[in-house]
């Protein structure tokens, strides 16, 4: 084991000993040894032989057995280890207990009678294992939660990273297809339409690429296929534009917001509902609401539907619990309005 490598152990032995769930067990074994260390040996110093022999323990002990057993005790393997840790603790309690009052030309006390000093060479070792193992176990714990969050986060990732690949063609195909029946009817409307269709197609794939853009990006792209219907039918809706601001800056995902505008072009003025067809976007105590709305009244999301559901799902993955999408339909109209905290997606999230 590397020398770096002790001392990250040390260390962080130290700091996990030093949390009160530890540190409350300890005083409260440490409290009374010492207290009857005082009371039966009429030394003056027995009372700072007794805090001292404390320290050593709570310092040595669990620290030395994470040293010698950083993966746990195995005795199959780490024979000569475990006599070492026993070799280290008796060597550790007898120099305290024993030499050092000698030295010190003490006289008899309470833990360094014979019998008492086996109790404490029993507790050096068995508490420096119990402790060294309870650490152990903890940040062998707070690893694997870290390693299943990150696994957890990594197939979300890749999840939303499958939905966008899904998401994206399909506003490709369905401008094509439009173009594609343009092109019969009016060439200089389907012409138009083309130059339309490179603008967006290049927005589509610069949004594939990144983790998030403007959110004036998504808008412009929103307009674009409002644009493209427009192009075709000038008479389809009449497109209203209601933009607060100071929210073009806040950081999407790429694409999340699209779907709204296919649908309210495909539920509403295509399905025969003429009318007004609205895009605003209001910032208020730390959120921003993205709104669309459309004539025709909404009949909930159709089975098989990947409009509104992935644009939920994307939502959930970005922000969790942040974002939200509601959905409403009165007097012959419907209302999808998308909220999202300016702060943008959550870090780390592959949006």
């Amino acid at each position: 084991m590397s020398e770096k490598t002790e001392g990250s152990i040390v260390r962080a032995t130290l700091r996990a000993l030093a949390e009160p769930r530890r540190l409350a067990p300890i005083l409260l074994v440490s409290a009374p040894l010492v207290a009857a260390q005082t009371r039966f040996s009429p030394d003056p110093l027995a009372p700072y032989l007794g805090v001292l022999m404390c320290l050593l323990f709570v310092g040595v002990a669990p620290v030395s057995y994470r040293v010698l057993f950083p993966e746990g005790l195995d005795l199959s393997h780490g024979g000569v280890r475990v006599l070492m840790y026993g070799t280290l603790g008796s060597g550790v309690v007898l120099t305290s207990g024993f030499v050092l009052p000698k030295l010190l030309n003490m006289g008899p006390t309470f833990l360094t009678q014979p019998t008492n000093l086996m109790v404490c060479n029993a507790l050096f070792l068995v508490g420096g294992w119990g402790l060294g193992r309870d650490i152990g176990f903890e940040e062998t714990l707070t690893r694997e939660r870290a390693r299943a969050a990150r696994f957890a986060l990594e197939a979300e990732q890749a999840q939303l990273l499958a939905l966008r690949s899904h998401l994206d063609p399909h506003f490709l195909f369905n401008t094509l297809n439009a173009i594609a029946e343009w092109c019969r009817e009016d060439g200089a409307v389907a012409e138009a339409a083309v130059l339309r269709l490179s603008t967006m197609l290049r927005s589509v794939l610069a949004g594939v690429r990144k983790a998030t853009w403007p959110l004036a990006e998504e808008l412009a792209l929103m307009r674009t296929l409002f644009d493209l219907h427009l192009l075709r039918d000038p008479e389809l809706f009449q497109l209203t534009l209601d933009i607060q601001p100071g929210a073009e800056d806040l950081p999407v995902p790429p694409l999340v917001l699209l779907p709204l505008a296919e649908n309210a072009v495909k539920h509403g003025p295509a399905a025969g509902h003429r009318g007004q067809l609205s895009l605003g976007v209001r910032v208020r105590d730390g959120l921003v609401e993205v709104a669309v709305e459309n004539p025709g009244a909404s009949k909930g999301p159709r089975e098989g539907s990947a409009g509104l559901p992935t644009v939920e799902r994307r939502l959930a993955l970005a922000y969790g619990s942040g974002a939200r999408l509601a959905l409403e339909s009165a007097e012959g109209r419907t209302r999808v309005t998308v909220t999202l905290p300016r702060s943008g997606p959550l870090s780390g999230v592959v949006t």
